[in-house]
């Protein structure tokens, strides 16, 4: 099986080089495109760095893989998802996996990840995909998730059901502290919250810090902080059918 790997740190990051590694290790066969540089909090956005109608496409060697040629890419991770599955970059993948990000996805706060959003992309190409995430900004302990996403590559690859993002979050702690895998609920929050300071002329301040909300009992937050690692399924975009909006149809006889 082909996949895709791809993440929103970018190609010099850490965690894609992990990733690699470990799909490789799954006996899958990998193409690595990669934003070519931090492109964290883009979601699912469709933005490149275009030269006369063209995308930039620069080959790498890829780090700590021998033998493997990467793709650097000027956009955001789901462009990349979305032309690569059209076959951008050869052959269209069976899977997309992406990350392994540098901090955590969690809570509500998944709606803003290029992790997320690039795999959220494969799925609404009906392909599933995993998006993986360590929970530290500069994470230390690599082998615990590599150790977590190749046991969710394993299990996606057998899996037969409708096309889903597997969103995995491992803390940062070698393996002999890490306590397992939970499946977990998304906390009504994300890791992050977000400050306003200053508000000047023409601008504002604007901080970011780690969040010290109580999560609420089985959420991925809360599970994380107590040293598991979390997966959560998260669906492509649906329909809502909890609101009636018969109110609203117009007809104009026309």
């Amino acid at each position: 099986m082909r996949a895709l790997i791809t993440n929103d740190d970018g190609i010099d990051s850490g965690g894609l080089r992990t990733l690699v590694r470990t799909a490789v290790a799954c006996g899958l066969e990998v193409t690595v495109a990669a934003p070519d540089g931090e492109r964290s909090g883009s979601s699912a956005s469709l933005s490149a760095l275009e030269s006369q109608g063209r995308l930039l496409i620069e080959e790498r060697v890829l780090d700590g893989v021998p033998g493997m040629t990467a793709l650097s890419v000027h956009a955001s991770p789901a462009l990349i998802v979305f032309v690569g599955v059209r076959g951008a970059f050869g052959p269209a993948p069976d899977v997309v996996l992406a990350g392994i990000n540098h901090g955590p996805n969690t809570g509500q706060a998944v709606l803003h990840s290029g992790t997320v959003g690039a795999a959220l992309t494969a799925v609404t190409h009906d392909l599933p995909a995993l998006a993986v995430s360590c929970a530290a900004a500069q994470p230390v302990h690599w082998k615990s998730p590599a150790l977590v996403a190749g046991r969710a590559i394993a299990w996606l690859l057998a899996y037969r059901g409708p096309p889903f993002v597997l969103n995995v979050n491992v803390p940062d702690l070698p393996p002999g502290r890490l306590r397992g895998v939970r499946p977990a609920a998304l906390a009504s929050f994300g890791a992050v919250q977000a400050r306003i300071g200053e508000r000047g002329r023409g601008y504002l301040t604007t901080t970011f810090s780690e969040t010290s909300e109580e999560a609420g009992p089985g959420s991925d937050v809360a599970l994380l902080r107590q040293g598991w690692a979390t997966i959560t399924a998260l669906e492509g975009p649906t329909g809502s059918e909890a609101v009636d909006l018969t109110q609203l149809a117009w007809d104009t006889g026309a």
